[in-house]
């Protein structure tokens, strides 16, 4: 196994040894022990004295705070991180019985990912980055790998379908990925990861984006993937109901692993590692009987004043002609299917809503309702079809996008459309001069990164930051224009509870200075917690909750 794992060259051989118990039941299938990871030009490892091993058809919940180093271990587990290339290893990475050393020298091996990847399946924080970007379906995307490695075309059909399925996505197989909304973008990376069916399946933070029909799916898939004997590795840094049924919790701090062993020892501090380390930290563990599980609810909503924030009777349906998604179908050998949400099918239908200054409304609904569509409305980045937006009491449909976003302040879903500059403090400090001027834009940009907990990150590239830093550094970019309409789609993703702690602190200051805030959530307990009012968007309007 040796050589579809590692390129070829004579160091190789030298640093790669063959388990003789390879496949025996019972013996890891994955296994990695680390002395040290550093990236390239890195002070700090990432991560250091970290040892962990996979058997066929075990469960393992990897947990840890934001920064804790879950998706650089998850990254290195997977073959997208391979060591030479990012950063420097000294310790040995272990699949199926074929053991490779490092030891940070000229020498080491050269994990071919493609290969790598074929064992273990990956599903990285951002669903997105699974996507080849030259297909045209998702069908075609589910099929992609499968091409790849040779697969006859009949074969490719029947695993497409079938993993489709699995993933609740039969009814977008026609759809183009790019308009897919959150949660259908992260079951399609889902299935993307176990189409060829790898021994071995890590994913990081799958529960992100996805609605409760989507987590109960997943859980039923990772039940199944056990039963046939994939090893299932989930890193997260919340405790999900189902990573209760995991076999072993490892938790990660500072790079290290603090605690390792059963749910129920890690719960109680008697996990290994002694001295209490087993507890969980209070960013990622379940409130305790007496804790406080979440901020309190916000003051009564606001009463007096005319909105913010108004939809008129807003329609809206992605163009695009049935004769193009009929012939996608037909080079799958079936037809498109009646009533699929194929474009020109309308998502938003006579829409009303008013959002007062100071007035927190949470918008909740299924994966694929058209919420993130609807947040799009508010700046002018879409147009309805019908009706009329209004913020400040002026009609928006004939404004500049540039001009409408100096008032609306929207935060997307992926962190990754929003951050473009070089450090930190430049990321929050562009356009600023030119909205508030020069004097008062860098006391703006200094105080937006204090408001997310930034302010000691500010010479820092943004691409190196957590996902969870991320995400709150885009909400920096918002909060320091202090616009007068604040629309966040799904704002706790990839948030530890510390960064909750921030984005409550935020959003309420923002409230109270006089924002109207519209926020897109799946978690409904979340959304009761802070918002005044919520709303459910299905099938193409908004209802009381």
């Amino acid at each position: 196994m040796a050589e579809p794992m590692v390129t070829s060259g004579p160091s190789n051989a030298s640093n790669a040894s063959k388990d003789s118990n390879a496949g025996v039941p019972g013996k890891p299938v994955l296994a990695a022990g680390l002395r040290h990871f550093i990236f390239h030009g890195g002070q700090a490892p990432a991560l250091h004295h970290v040892a962990v091993s996979f058997a066929p058809g075990s469960f393992t919940a990897i947990l840890g705070a934001s920064g804790s180093g879950k998706s650089t271990l998850g990254r290195l587990l997977a073959g997208w991180l391979p060591p030479g290339g990012h950063g420097t290893l000294a310790g040995f990475l272990e699949l199926s019985g074929t053991r490779l050393e490092f030891d940070g020298g000229p020498g080491d091996p050269r994990i071919d990912p493609a290969q790598w990847g074929r064992h273990v399946g990956f599903v990285p924080q951002d669903p997105g980055a699974v996507l080849s970007t030259v297909r045209a379906t998702v069908a075609e995307e589910l099929a992609f790998g499968l091409e790849n490695a040779g697969t006859e075309r009949a074969g490719m059909q029947v695993a497409v379908e079938r993993t489709a399925g699995l993933l609740g996505l039969r009814n977008q197989l026609d759809q183009d990925p790019v308009r897919l909304s959150g949660g259908q973008l992260r079951r399609l990376a889902i299935a993307c990861a176990i189409i060829a069916g790898p021994p071995v399946l890590v994913m990081d933070e799958p529960f992100a984006s996805l609605d409760t029909a989507g987590a109960d799916d997943l859980a039923a898939l990772v039940r199944s993937l056990l039963k046939r004997g994939t090893a299932v590795v989930i890193l997260s840094q919340m405790v999900d109901p189902l990573l209760l049924a995991a076999d072993t919790w490892v938790v990660l701090s500072g790079g290290t692993v603090t605690a390792c062993g059963p749910p129920a020892s890690i719960g109680t501090g008697h996990a290994e590692g002694g001295n209490g380390a087993g507890m969980l930290p209070r960013a990622i563990r379940r409130p305790a009987e007496g804790e406080a599980a979440a901020p309190p609810k916000p003051t009564a909503s606001p009463q007096a004043g005319s909105a913010a924030l108004q939809l008129r009777g807003v329609s809206f349906a992605y163009p695009g002609p049935q004769s193009k998604n009929e012939s996608r179908g037909k080079r799958w050998g079936r037809a498109a299917r009646t009533g699929e949400p194929t474009p020109g099918i309308p998502v938003l239908q006579d829409v009303h809503l008013a959002v007062r200054a100071g007035e927190i409304v949470a918008v909740t609904g299924p994966n694929g309702a058209g919420k993130s569509t609807l947040l799009r409305h508010f700046n002018g980045l879409l147009r309805p079809t019908a009706g009329t937006v209004l913020v400040g009491g002026n009609d928006i449909s004939g404004a500049p996008v540039g001009r409408t976003a100096a008032a609306v302040g929207l935060l997307f879903q992926q962190p990754r459309d929003q951050l473009f500059e070089r450090t930190v403090l430049r990321e929050v400090s562009f356009g600023l001069d030119r909205l508030v001027g020069p004097d008062m834009a860098p006391g703006r940009a200094v105080a937006a990164l204090q408001a997310v907990g930034l302010a000691k990150a500010a010479d820092e590239h943004p691409a190196e930051l957590p996902a969870s830093a991320q995400r709150l550094l885009a909400l920096a970019t918002v909060l320091a224009r202090r616009p007068a309409v604040l629309a966040l789609d799904e704002p706790t993703v990839a948030l530890d509870g510390d960064g909750l702690a921030l984005l409550d602190a935020a959003v309420g200051s923002a409230a109270a200075e006089g924002a109207a805030v519209v926020l897109v959530t799946h978690d409904l307990g979340y959304a009761r917690t802070v918002a005044h009012r919520i709303l459910t968007l299905d099938g193409g309007g908004l209802a009381p909750a």
